[in-house]
């Protein structure tokens, strides 16, 4: 995470940890080379964000202990590719974003302007976002 830059230009923050999001698993949303997806939007999932990603093929549901996925509920903060974000928020279900979580490649995919309208900060008890 060292040198990692956030969407804002300041250090790039943890994402989450329950559970243990990020493409490399170290709860933040780094990148690299091998992240071809872009794994770099923190995101607090919603019902509607889930069930949007579920209806264009990308279940976020189902856990997949093959891969080290245990399956999203609302209220979790996940890296998500920035390219399914931004389809979400195209369908009017994006989930809300950690500015300071989120990785500045994520600008190569989604304007700043459109995350700082979906910016949140996470409130006490994450489950309230159903």
């Amino acid at each position: 995470m060292d040198g990692d830059l956030n969407v804002l230009g300041g250090p790039l923050e943890e994402c989450g940890t329950d559970p243990v999001t990020g493409f490399y698993r170290d709860g933040c949303c780094t990148t690299g080379p091998e992240d071809l997806g872009s794994h770099t939007v923190c995101a607090v999932v919603t019902a509607e964000f889930l069930t949007h990603q579920a209806s264009v093929g990308n279940d976020l549901i189902t856990p997949r202990p093959e891969y080290g996925f245990p399956g999203l509920e609302p209220g979790d903060r996940w890296c998500v590719v920035a390219a399914r974000w931004l389809q979400s928020y195209r369908a009017g279900a994006a989930a809300p974003v950690v500015l300071a979580a989120t990785h500045v490649r994520s600008l190569e995919t989604v304007p700043l302007g459109v995350l700082r309208n979906h910016a949140v900060d996470v409130p006490p008890d994450p489950g309230s976002l159903t």
